[in-house]
Parts: structure tokens; sequence; C-alpha cells
């Protein structure tokens, strides 16, 4: 239903620029028109005209018909190029035998005014008035093909952008379902292990846990979230992280206010803490620190996740988490945003970079 549409609406638009155009023209032809002796306002010259504007209308229609059953505009070339001057050079002919024998004829009938008699006529020169019919017929060939160029180059420019829209989206997907069950079963098993020795205590952290079931199943279909509702989803992934650390487990966080509501990827700072405490501080005997930083500076938000551990430890381990923020970062804000991982004095910092301005627009 929509195309048929589609086509009645451009039907209407490209006989609406017809009439328009042709009348146009020839009104133009009208004023310019010598008025010796009453000839511009004589039959002959207003049959003439009406003729001309019918000849017009007539011919590039059916040329129209033509080019959209041979012409493919989408995939235009040699081939192509030699059906349409083709189909013109028959429409110029078309074009000036009609309005040419009707000039002939008024010329034979009209005895009132001897400009338009056939011999006048040949004087002007029929070579001179083939080309004239040349130039309209082949300028509005051109202007044809130019407009439905455009059109067939934009339709295809949407259908890629929609494409394209859909690839992203379905690939952001994708790497956020990669990430939403990585937390869940360990901390199953040590709320199992919890309940033995403190019932009070295991209810809460299943709340915590059930709050981040939530948070990773409703978050799925957004692609940005307040830092803050993150930062809430990384204390509650602390906190059930602690039955198993407990003491071993040290988190700090040094959060500056104004970028508290700025809008981040989901779960993008909680898979950093998670590879953190699972690469880095696991495989320390003494335990470790998670430290999380956040400023803005001249509308880019820097994140900052800092873990005890060395980068070689986690080097291989983490290589698929890793791919996944820079993979999500890469689509949502292309090279305007990063993510860097260096070890500093036995500590793997994680570096963010997130352009704040682009994501309010």
């Amino acid at each position: 239903m929509n195309t048929i549409l589609s086509k009645h609406k451009w039907s209407i638009i490209f006989w609406t620029v017809q009439i328009l155009g042709w009348g146009g023209l020839l009104l133009f032809s009208f004023l310019v028109t010598p008025n010796t002796n009453g000839y511009r306002y004589s039959d002959t010259n207003i049959m003439g005209m009406i003729a001309s504007f019918v000849a017009g209308t007539f011919t590039t229609g059916l040329l129209r018909l033509y080019l959209k059953r041979v012409i493919i505009f989408s995939e235009f070339d040699f081939k192509q190029l030699i059906k349409f001057v083709f189909s013109a050079t028959l429409a110029s002919f078309l074009y000036f035998f009609i309005t040419f024998g009707t000039g002939f004829i008024m010329g034979y009938t009209d005895t009132s005014h001897s400009q338009v008699k056939v011999p006048e006529i040949l004087d002007v020169g029929i070579a001179f008035i083939i080309f004239s019919s040349f130039i309209v017929i082949f300028g509005w060939s051109i202007l044809y093909m130019v407009i439905k160029i455009i059109i067939n180059l934009s339709a295809d420019q949407l259908e890629k952008s929609k494409l394209n829209a859909s690839l992203k989206q379905a690939k952001l997907n994708t790497l956020k379902s990669q990430i939403n069950p990585h937390f869940m079963f360990n901390s199953l098993n040590n709320i199992r292990g919890l309940m033995l020795e403190d019932v009070d205590k295991s209810r809460e952290m299943l709340t915590k846990l059930s709050e981040m079931l939530r948070y990773s199943l409703t978050k799925n279909d957004v692609n940005a979230i307040s830092l803050e509702e993150e930062l809430e989803m990384v204390d509650n992934y602390i906190d059930l992280s602690k039955i198993q650390f407990e003491d071993r487990l040290e988190y700090r966080k040094d959060i500056h206010p104004e970028t508290l509501t700025i809008p981040i990827p989901p779960m993008i700072i909680q898979l950093l803490v998670e590879n953190g405490i699972k690469h880095g501080i696991s495989n320390l005997k003494s335990g470790g620190k998670i430290v999380v930083k956040t400023k803005l500076i001249e509308g880019i938000l820097l994140i900052k996740v800092i873990n005890s551990g060395i980068l070689s430890i986690s080097k291989n381990t983490t290589r698929l988490g890793l791919q996944n923020i820079q993979q999500r970062l890469q689509l949502l804000y292309g090279n305007k945003a990063s993510f860097s991982l260096n070890e500093i004095e036995s500590e793997v910092v994680a570096d963010i970079k997130i352009p704040i301005a682009h994501d309010k627009h």
C-alpha cells in the first residue's frame, strides 16, 4: 500500500512540474515574441503556443514512460547512456515534427501575418528549429536523469543508514548479552554458603542480587544510563563479592558530584570492577583494593578504575571483556571515545573517556 501511494505521489509531482515547466517556458516565449502587426496575440501564435505545450508534455510524458522501463538509474553505465541518448533523440524528433507540422499548417492557413507563411518559416532554417527542439528535449532529459539519480542515491543511502543502524543495535545487544550473566553464578554459590552462617545477611545479599538481575535485564535494551545508577549496581556487586573475599577486598570511590547525572553505557564500570576482582585481587593472597574515580574536564567524562594486581596476570583471561568495552564505545561514540589499560606501580589502571556533548546531543 505504501509503495502504491508513493508511486501515486511521485506521479502527481511529475505532472505538476511538467505543466508548470512547459507552461512557464511557453509563457516566456510568448512574452519575448515580437508584436509586429499584432502577431503576438494572433490565432496563429496562440495556437502554435498551445501546440508546443501539448507536444512538450506529450513527448516528455512518453519519454518518461520509456526511461522508467528501460533505464536503470541506480546502475547507470555506458550502455544505459546509449539508450538514454537514443530515446532522447527520438523524443526530440517527435517534438520537432509535432511543433513544426503545426506551424507549417498554420503558416498556410493564416493569410493575415506574412511572417508565418511557409516560405518565411523555411527561411528561418529547419536545421535551427531541429536544433532548438534538441536543446529543449535534451535539457528536459538531462534534468530528469539527474533528479532520478539523486532520488535513487538518496533512497540507497537511507536504506544503508537503516541497515547500519539495525546492525549496530543488534551488535550492541549481542555485546551487552555477553556481560549480563558474568557475576550471577558465583554470587548464588556464595550466598548459599552464607546461609549457614548468617541468614539475615544472606537475605540482604539475595535482595542485592535480585536488584542486579533486574538491572541487567531491564537495561539490555538501552544504550545509556546515569553514572549514579551504574555506581549503585557496582556497590551491590562489591557487597556480593565481599561475601567471598571479606577483608581482602577494599573498595573506595572518588566521584565528582557533577558527573553523577552523565549518561554512560550500562555495566561498563561494573565489567571493569569485575575483571579487577576476578583477575587481579583474587590472585593476591593478601587481597587488594578497587578504586573508582570520575571527573569532568572540558566536556569529557573521565572514568578511572584501579585494581591491585599485575596486568600480565589478566592479559589473556580478560581479553573478551576488554574487547567488549572497546567495541561498545566505538559503536556508540566512534573515535570520540577511548579506552586504555595500563600497569602502573603494581596496579592495573583502566581509563575511559566519553564525550558527554555527543551523548547529550
